[in-house]
């Protein structure tokens, strides 16, 4: 353990008018006056999780990625950076108020959580995890005692705690460790896990292994799904069950003593390869609860179709089909790798086809074809009232760069988007510039952004971001983690 305060560089900038905002978006379809307060509800709250919104990569342990916080607000913005020397996938927060992320440095590549400071995001302590996989470890989630749940690359299932020292400095622990060897092989690695209604760790293996683990009692139980299909992003849990995505099928799961047993199995169109822009041959999705009633009457997934890509939302009750509806059109960029954003009726998609991401993990294969520009693209879609299919309501082109988030409180999409070097262009560089934006919900257009940084030390690498109950918006970058407020 270590103190590594971090070099941070701040920025400001003024508002950005509508008029540019215009000029960088193009809207396509007839735009919903329903305000996103009046949507519905977000997932009900997991007793075993930290707050909403902030417990875990996702939002909730649902993956809506919605936040009951309000952003930064319409003032001027600001921005620093704590430089870390590492991607720094996963930035929560737990009841206390104080940030923990999970990264991953650029040497040596050696899971690393830093406990940040609350006030200017400085890294006050540190604790090194065993080495694992490339995606092994990204996924982790705060629990109801504000510990990082997570497992690292000994296949233990960790629960990290903060704490004071008796000199009153900050250090992080391992309050309880778990191994789960006698259950994964040892060329695998757990890819997602989240808590369930009962207090049980669901977890996830790449190699298609899905468990639950009590590490109150060392009780480990497990399903292995079938040969081929792999678990390349992470796990959704909800009352009706656990929610996985494989590259062949989304499955809902539930148990009664622990033995994981499938509740459905859905297909998808997972296409002919990988696509560039995503990570794995197959859906990019982590599923997303959503729902008009209780929050999770709903699963919705992104699918691989060659042509273009399909939102796909089932039913949690019993995974008959809702809606298959093509998204992503305007920007033509056939691919996620985002887990879809869910409120009430609403779904919101972002595109990742092409994005230039520096390593993919081993084993995901050649994409095709080989290479494209980026095309981003975001997209809405409502599940219709009565329950019976969907309806495209907007569809444009903004190049999103991290994984966005809606807000409840003011009623915004949060996301960073990167612009190209050369206006009107379509390709990457190392000197694009990246922008914090803030997007209306009802049309799709940007009502506020404001430059973060130019060039691959900004790159938010399709990472999710995380607001704060103080109203800053944290974002993980290829290089460590940026801070966003207004004045």
């Amino acid at each position: 353990m270590s103190r590594s305060p971090g070099r941070r560089r701040t920025t400001r900038w003024k508002p950005v008018g509508a008029l540019l905002a215009a000029l960088v978006m193009s809207c396509a379809g007839a735009a919903s006056a329903v305000s996103p307060a009046s949507y519905g509800p977000t997932p009900p709250h997991n007793p075993y999780a930290g707050p909403d919104g902030t417990a875990t990569m996702h939002g909730d342990t649902g993956s809506s990625d919605t936040t009951p916080l309000a952003g930064p607000g319409a003032g001027t913005l600001g921005s620093s950076r704590t430089a870390l020397a590492s991607a720094c996938p996963t930035v929560l927060v737990g009841s206390d108020g104080y940030p923990v992320a999970l990264c991953t440095p650029i040497f040596g590549q050696v899971p690393t959580v830093h406990l940040l400071d609350p006030q200017d995001n400085s890294s006050l302590t540190t604790l090194k995890l065993t080495k694992g996989s490339l995606l092994g470890g990204v996924y982790a989630y705060i629990d109801h005692q504000d510990r990082l749940v997570v497992a690292d690359g000994s296949r233990s299932l960790l629960r990290v705690g903060h704490h004071r020292t008796s000199a009153g400095d900050w250090s992080l622990t391992v309050d309880r460790s778990l191994s789960l060897t006698s259950v994964i092989p040892e060329d695998d690695a757990v890819t997602g896990l989240a808590p369930d209604w009962k207090g049980r760790v669901w977890f996830a293996t790449g190699g298609g292994v899905v468990g639950t683990a009590d590490d109150s009692t060392g009780t480990v139980k497990t399903l292995t799904l079938p040969a081929g299909e792999r678990v390349a992003n992470s796990i959704s849990t909800a009352p009706e069950g656990t929610a996985v995505t494989t590259t062949h099928a989304t499955y809902l799961l539930n148990t009664e003593d622990g033995t994981p047993r499938v509740v459905w199995r859905k297909a998808y169109d997972r296409g002919t390869a990988r696509k560039p822009g995503l990570l794995s041959w197959g859906s990019g999705s982590t599923p997303t609860f959503f729902g008009p009633g209780t929050g999770t009457e709903y699963v919705a997934i992104v699918d691989n179709a060659d042509s273009t890509a399909n939102l796909k939302v089932y039913r949690t009750a019993d995974g008959s089909d809702v809606c298959s509806v093509p998204v992503l059109r305007a920007a033509n960029g056939p691919g996620s790798e985002n887990s879809p954003v869910g409120v009430g009726r609403s779904v919101f998609v972002a595109g990742t086809y092409g994005y230039p991401y520096p390593a993919v993990p081993e084993g995901a294969g050649s994409s095709v074809p080989a290479s494209a520009d980026f095309a981003g693209g975001l997209s809405r879609v409502d599940v219709r009232a009565d329950g019976a299919g969907c309806s495209l309501i907007w569809d444009n082109a903004l190049r999103s760069a991290a994984v966005p988030k809606l807000s409840t409180a003011d009623g915004l999409l949060h996301t960073v988007v990167r612009d190209p070097l050369i206006p009107g262009t379509k390709g990457t560089s190392l000197l694009d510039p990246f922008r914090y934006v803030q997007i209306d919900p009802a049309n799709g257009q940007v009502t506020h952004s404001g430059k973060v940084g130019v060039g691959s030390l900004y790159d938010t690498l399709q990472m999710a971001g995380t607001i704060t109950r103080d109203g800053a918006y944290l974002q993980g970058t290829v290089t460590g983690v940026l801070r966003i407020t207004a004045q």
